[in-house]
């Protein structure tokens, strides 16, 4: 079995309990994605300490359009903020050929867009990095459209039983794995892989600055 990258339409949930690991992952995969051909949208409700370290990205408001230029932007709503950001995400929806990051996936509004984006990912091009701590607060379609699973330990039996019911039964993992280590299963391949810990998020977010510096630099000398 062999741990393979997400392809440019994939979309990746990524689970686990607080400090387990899921940052690490989702900016590790982040950092490989293809923000130099479109742009990516990082959704940062709870103003995540390392993507803040992401200084290259260009910041967003909730009720600005999202840019089509290739690249990496942020955009911060507020946890009231539902309606402007279903408006936003149906946005994303229209203009195709994005990249998603969420970081934490239940504070994002269910109205539409979401599933929208998520069933129909392939084929509008948008592909998606989802990570959340409670798997049982969140829409069924993260888990039914995912082509990934990253798994990491799971405090709660609910948030267990919902992520096991979207995986074959033969590769369920119940036992606790050594701390930041995860479970990895490839939907498309049928494979299951055992990850030791990804790289420290700050490797990622120094990456993922050098790789924006290279963009921003060739805008300018284009110009």
């Amino acid at each position: 079995m062999t741990f393979r990258l997400p392809l440019s339409a994939h979309r990746t949930a990524i689970m686990g309990r607080t400090g387990s690991g899921k940052t690490a992952m989702a900016l590790f995969l982040l950092a490989r994605s293809n923000f130099h051909e479109k742009p990516y949208y990082i959704v940062d409700y709870k103003g995540d300490n390392h993507i803040a370290e992401i200084d290259r990205a260009k910041p967003l408001d909730v009720n600005e359009r999202p840019p089509t230029k290739p690249g990496l932007y942020v955009v911060r709503p507020l946890p009231h903020q539902q309606d402007e950001m279903e408006a936003w995400l149906w946005h994303v929806y229209n203009q195709e050929n994005a990249g998603l990051y969420f970081d934490e996936a239940y504070m994002v509004p269910d109205d539409g867009a979401f599933p929208a984006i998520l069933t129909q990912g392939r084929s509008k091009h948008i592909n998606s990095i989802i990570i959340s701590q409670r798997p049982a607060w969140i829409s069924r379609f993260v888990f039914s459209e995912a082509n990934q699973f990253g798994s990491f330990h799971l405090n709660d039996a609910d948030d267990r039983k919902k992520l096991w019911r979207f995986l074959p039964q033969d590769k369920i993992v119940r036992k606790r794995l050594p701390d930041y280590h995860s479970v990895w299963y490839d939907v498309d391949n049928n494979d299951l892989t055992l990850l030791a810990p990804c790289p420290h998020p700050d490797e990622s977010v120094d990456m993922i600055q050098s790789r924006l510096q290279s963009i921003q630099g060739t805008r300018r000398v284009a110009i």
